[in-house]
């Protein structure tokens, strides 16, 4: 054990024996199968070129017509969909979660659903009840696939809000909420109570939404609650997922109406409902903080999922095409530098207020998971606590793996679902992700290193 546990929390000093970092160096891909481990550098590399990713929904439209449909998917689900995807069916799904068991690991169920504003059939009612079903047996899933007889050993899934509500509300809703003199209508408690099985449908009319995007909002508000009542009753967290700024501030009121709902005293084990702050963001720093204090006030749990943000340069030409003020950091240094200090913020949050805290660092970066590992050490935070790490399902394994087998409680995201679907989800995250993507030549040289000295016998 790396470090002695305290029994308490608080800022109570550190054990005299000192705190020794662990090592990322790919020791613990001894755990891992030489097939297993070719194919992630065979992925990874080819994921580190640009053009590859820029033009991924060519390059499987051209691969489909010459190679056809059969021996396209065969060459995917033995590539890039058998490293970064469960499976479609139960049965793979199970069988990828016990293997992620069987290295110390356990899985944040994610379902890869997206609207498409062009599609008629991915905006309609029925495609979002659709999404809504998905969702309900999602939560099944990760209450199953998850041993949670040990404190630590919490079902998680992630949801995406927009998989149950249009953008095009959440942009209406934003542009209402950031107007200077917006109204009380908006209210989290307002909306939580609208959410209430038999209410929503009686006591919520916004005016200045017309009657169409008013009964979309109220079947919309009744599915978050549907899926939130549900996870609740099978103790599954709900992480819910950030997506664009442009829609934020409508993301964040739901969050806050389901907190005010879920994180609540009466409802024992919580939080139940996180949120997930982008700290590529200028703002996220004060609006974590103000956050984290509102929900103190209230009595409510709070959980947050830290992430650096997957969106920077989509995000920094949104605004350079409206001539609004960059609401990015300006490069990765100041992002880092953004996710150290909410990560420190956030840390002696969670030893102050323990199990009302809850914490996921979501991080690939090595100098990120190590601070939070020293910290935690320092402010007597168990590693059974309510920090837990977070990375993606065939990424940065070799962080993943010496913090499982070193007795932190990690997560791997991971989505499933059939080729057709998850192919495409999977290319637009890459090309979402690209300055990530780029970054793993680390993982690359160690998973080569440990490749070489297999070939040529040579003992670890």
């Amino acid at each position: 054990m790396l470090w002695t546990r305290l029994p308490l929390y608080g800022l109570s000093k550190p054990s005299t024996g000192g705190w020794k970092p662990l090592l990322f160096d790919g020791g613990a891909f001894h755990l891992k199968g030489t097939a297993e481990l070719a194919r992630a550098w065979l992925v990874l590399r080819l994921c580190a070129w640009p053009p590859l990713v820029t033009h991924g929904l060519a390059v499987q439209a051209w691969s489909q017509r010459l190679l056809g449909s059969r021996l396209s998917g065969a060459l995917l689900r033995a590539s890039f969909y058998g490293q970064f995807v469960a499976g479609e069916t139960a049965e793979e799904v199970r069988g990828c979660v016990q293997q992620l068991k069987a290295l110390g690991l356990l899985p944040l169920l994610a379902v890869p659903t997206e609207e498409e504003p062009d599609s008629t059939a991915k905006t309609s009612e029925a495609w979002y009840e659709g999404n809504l079903n998905t969702m309900l047996r999602c939560v099944d899933w990760s209450r199953a696939l998850v041993d949670t007889s040990g404190a630590a050993r919490n079902s998680l899934m992630q949801l995406k809000v927009t998989a149950l509500t249009s953008i095009q509300l959440c942009k209406e809703l934003s542009a209402w909420i950031q107007r200077p003199a917006s109204s009380s209508e908006l209210s989290p408690e307002r909306l939580a109570e609208a959410m209430e099985s038999g209410k929503v449908r009686n006591n919520l009319q916004l005016s200045y939404l017309s009657a169409e995007q008013n009964q979309h909002l109220q079947a919309s508000l009744s599915r978050l609650h549907r899926v939130a009542q549900h996870a609740r009753a099978q103790h599954v967290r709900l992480l819910v997922d950030a997506e664009y700024t442009f829609i934020n501030p409508a993301l964040s009121l739901f969050v806050a109406a389901l907190a005010v709902r879920w994180n609540r005293p009466e409802e024992a084990g919580g939080p139940w409902v996180w949120n997930t702050y982008q700290a590529y963001l200028k703002g996220t720093h004060t609006r974590l903080e103000r956050d984290a204090e509102a929900a103190h006030r209230a009595g409510l749990a709070f959980g947050v999922k830290l992430v650096r943000g997957a969106y920077l340069d989509k995000e920094r030409a949104l605004t350079q095409l409206h001539g609004k003020e960059d609401c990015v950091q300006p490069d990765y240094e100041a992002t880092s530098r953004s996710y150290s200090r909410c990560l420190e913020l956030m840390l002696r949050r969670v030893s102050q207020h323990g199990p009302l805290c809850h914490l996921m660092v979501a991080s690939h970066n090595e100098e990120s998971v190590r601070q939070a590992t020293k910290r935690m050490w320092e402010l007597g935070i168990p590693l059974d606590g309510p920090v837990c790490f977070g990375q993606l399902l065939g990424m940065c394994d070799h962080v993943s793996l010496a913090l499982g087998q070193a007795g932190y409680v990690v997560y791997k995201s991971i989505p499933y679902g059939c080729l057709e679907e998850v192919i495409p989800y999977l290319i637009r995250r890459a090309q979402e992700n690209q300055s990530v993507l780029q970054g793993v030549r680390r993982e690359q040289a160690l998973l080569g290193q440990e490749l070489w000295r297999r070939l040529l016998g040579r003992k670890a």
